[in-house]
């Protein structure tokens, strides 16, 4: 779902959110990186911008977790997206980074430590 723009000193945010505020729970920082943008029409190079307004992107990660070409495509009339693992030499069906990777890049800690931490 889309959120705002974050000043990017929030990148490296983690902590609990108080509840009622917006964005409200533990935050841990799952993954950092560079990506690269693979979108393309014609034969040439769509910008970001361009490519989300049009409801497809596709990019290159280089993260701690996640690597290789994604592809992230708005589905039905919402704003709601799905982000696709493509095919690449970064693939492995056997890995399900979302579900067995839960720990911070940056701390190690996950969101239940978190949590606890927020309410000592």
């Amino acid at each position: 779902m889309p959120t705002e723009d974050h000043p990017l000193d929030y990148g490296d945010f983690e902590g609990t959110i108080p509840q009622g505020e917006y964005g409200a729970g533990s935050v841990i920082v799952w993954d950092t990186g560079s990506y690269r943008n693979l979108t393309e029409k014609d034969g040439h190079e769509v910008p970001v911008a361009d490519a989300v307004e049009q409801g497809h992107v596709t990019v290159w990660l280089e993260g701690e977790k996640l690597t290789g070409g994604y592809a992230l495509t708005r589905v039905g009339r919402g704003e709601r997206w799905l982000l696709v693992k493509q095919r690449d030499h970064e693939a492995d069906a056997r890995r399900n980074p979302v579900s067995t990777e839960q720990l911070s890049v940056t701390s190690g800690r996950g969101l239940d430590e978190v949590a606890r931490e927020g309410q000592a």
